[in-house]
């Protein structure tokens, strides 16, 4: 087990050369911290759009990354997870739907277009037929395990399972501060904010824990401090769960009685809150654009829908000619 002092040690981490964006994260960011929603000539709203071109062209010209990845959810509540767990998400669909994700209609219009965008300029974007972005932001991550510093941009706490200082992964969190000043989070932070020393122990405290905005229950009585605790006793779920059942004399009463009734769930949580690092993502070049992968459908985008200020950030923060 990593001691405290372990992991709280100082760490040198490189700057992230490859960043991996959770780019439904961003544009969800994007579109409720914009509220000038600035329609386009033929009505469409377009905060969402201009607000994500923004904050990608922050984040090249604060990391200077030498590669790129706008991370895609095709499936942002996968089948695997809902026969695992079939709560996960659910409070998310749209009543009557089947499985539709409730999102404002105006944020919906303008997801194909962001899209396309980030296609001209010719940024990867980057999805797997039945996984979340998250399981390709760990697969991508594997992939360059020990070639690149990876930076994960995101503002989902799930993703703190991937923080790694010794790979070099740190996760780039926007959810207090925003893009501009977002907090690069290490394995010193993750002991400091949760008491547990690494990314892989932050996973087996929130299986513990649970969270109620993925639908997971957790294990009854068992909170965030208590989940922590019990990982830095044990060392790591499996063994806090081996000692359930071989009557480890220090679980008792309703501790005990709550980790015995949440074995089922603990069965299934790691397949839910695990991101897969073997998804079948394409294997393309993710070193960043220097020219426009497709400038006559770009500049058709930025004329349908007047997005040349923001547009023209990005190109020059890649330093591409417009």
């Amino acid at each position: 087990m990593t001691t405290s002092s372990e992991a709280t040690a100082d760490v040198d981490v490189a700057a992230p050369q490859l960043l991996l964006l959770d780019t439904a994260s961003l544009y969800f960011r994007a579109f409720y911290g914009m509220k000038d929603l600035r329609e386009a000539p033929d009505g469409t709203p377009t905060n969402a759009v201009r607000g994500l071109l923004d904050m990608i062209a922050t984040l090249v010209g604060r990391f200077s990354p030498t590669h790129l990845a706008c991370c895609w959810d095709d499936d942002w509540r996968p089948d695997f997870r809902v026969q695992a767990i079939p709560s996960y998400k659910s409070h998310r669909l749209v009543e009557g739907s089947g499985d539709k994700e409730e999102a404002p209609p105006e944020l919906e219009v303008q997801v194909p277009i962001l899209r396309q965008v980030l296609e001209a300029v010719g940024i990867p974007v980057l999805g797997a037929p039945g996984y979340e972005a998250d399981d390709v932001i760990g697969t991508l991550t594997a992939r360059h395990h020990g070639r690149l510093p990876v930076g994960v941009v995101t503002g989902d706490r799930d993703l703190f399972q991937l923080v790694d200082d010794g790979a070099g992964v740190t996760v780039v969190y926007t959810a207090k501060q925003g893009v501009r000043d977002a907090e690069e989070i290490h394995q010193a932070d993750l002991q400091r904010r949760y008491a547990v020393p690494t990314g892989r122990a932050y996973a087996e405290m929130s299986m513990l824990r649970g969270d109620t905005s993925d639908g997971l229950p957790g294990v009854k009585g068992i909170g965030e401090k208590t989940a922590a605790a019990l990982i830095e006793q044990y060392g790591s779920l499996a063994a806090l769960r081996e000692a359930v059942d071989s009557g480890d004399p220090g679980l008792k009463g309703a501790r005990r009685t709550n980790l015995e009734a949440g074995a089922t769930y603990l069965d299934a949580a790691p397949r839910v809150v695990l991101v897969a690092d073997d998804a079948p993502v394409a294997d393309v070049p993710l070193t960043l654009p220097r020219e426009l992968a497709d400038p006559g459908t770009l500049h058709q985008l930025v004329e349908t829908y007047d997005l040349g200020n923001p547009v023209a950030r990005l190109l020059a923060a890649l330093g591409i000619a417009p």
